[in-house]
């Protein structure tokens, strides 16, 4: 049992890394499924470059929008900004506003990167698109103290359809995979720079230690667990609660929920101060002394007019 739950702490520990591989391992076999299945180079100048910049590009979009989409500091940043955009700025924080735009946006470049790394160490998608290219500096690259054919038939290259010799069709097709394979190398060596001097610069104006620093993410993630399961439970509570008042016809009982205040305050996010020692909003908001514990005597949605309930049942 001792081994057992050194294993799954190990694992709980290294589950970035291990969520960074599983997402590694997916987009290498995306990238083969569509390489395999779904992807059919046309093969003419008028097609070559769009489809193959669709196919290389068009999947980094969409990871990129659904990490995006799926970023769970963006809506808690975002929520609620468009009738209140002091939410962005908190107490007039426009930079730390930016730095956390900035790493958002950062973390859902991750799986789109390791999109592109991945293609163009394939190959496939560029040499499709480079082919179809007509501009004379890019044919006199590929077709330099070549034939006049190799011109008229650089854009079948990609495809069994060239009527160049098997030679010169191996050697385009060797210099499209090596200009491909460059720019995939060129883009983890940028990334990996990139953020190890992003990381560097992190660590140097950070305003805690090292060792608090760890904790303080430990924490986080923690308070983000047990939120979850804490809000389940409560919200089971108050269900049950609302479904025994209306069957068995009688006021409901007395429940101590959180006012639109105090949500609203949790909800912001929180970036550590030397001068506070807390950890987060939600423990900044319990320690206060000041707290507002007022019950709502309306919902929010009651508030805002945001829902109207059909004529039948007025």
């Amino acid at each position: 049992m001792e081994k057992f739950q050194a294993v799954l702490q190990f694992l709980m520990n290294k589950k970035a890394t291990i969520g960074y591989s599983f997402m590694a391992l997916m987009t290498i076999g995306g990238e083969r499924i569509f390489s395999m299945v779904s992807f059919q180079c046309p093969c003419n100048h008028d097609q070559n470059f769009a489809y193959g910049l669709t196919f290389l590009l068009g999947p980094a979009a969409v990871l990129l929008l659904f990490g995006l989409f799926f970023s769970s500091r963006l809506w808690r940043l975002y929520t609620g900004c468009c009738l209140n955009p002091i939410k962005l700025c908190p107490r007039g924080n426009c930079f730390g506003c930016f730095r956390v735009v900035l790493s958002i946006f950062t973390g859902a470049c991750v799986a789109p990167i390791m999109w592109l790394c991945v293609a163009l160490l394939n190959g496939t998608f560029y040499e499709c698109a480079v082919s179809g290219l007509d501009d004379n500096l890019v044919v006199d690259l590929f077709c330099k103290n070549k034939t006049l054919k190799c011109r008229e038939e650089l854009a079948r290259v990609p495809c069994d359809r060239s009527k160049l010799s098997s030679d010169e069709r191996m050697e385009l097709l060797l210099m499209f995979r090596a200009q491909s394979q460059i720019l995939g190398w060129l883009i983890i060596i940028i990334a990996a720079t990139v953020g190890l001097l992003g990381a560097c610069y992190k660590n140097c104006r950070s305003k805690v230690s090292y060792l608090q620093l760890t904790f303080w993410k430990r924490y986080m993630e923690k308070e983000r667990e047990r939120f979850d399961t804490f809000a389940g439970e409560y919200a089971t509570k108050l269900a049950e609660r609302n479904l025994r008042s209306f069957f068995e016809n009688k006021d409901p009982e007395a429940f101590p929920f959180p006012n639109h205040r105090a949500w609203e305050e949790i909800s912001a996010l929180y970036t550590f101060s030397r001068s506070e020692q807390y950890y987060s909003t939600l423990q900044r908001y319990v320690e206060r002394t000041d707290r507002d514990f007022s019950p709502e005597k309306k919902t929010i949605i009651d508030l805002e007019g945001a829902f109207h309930a059909p004529s039948g049942l007025n």
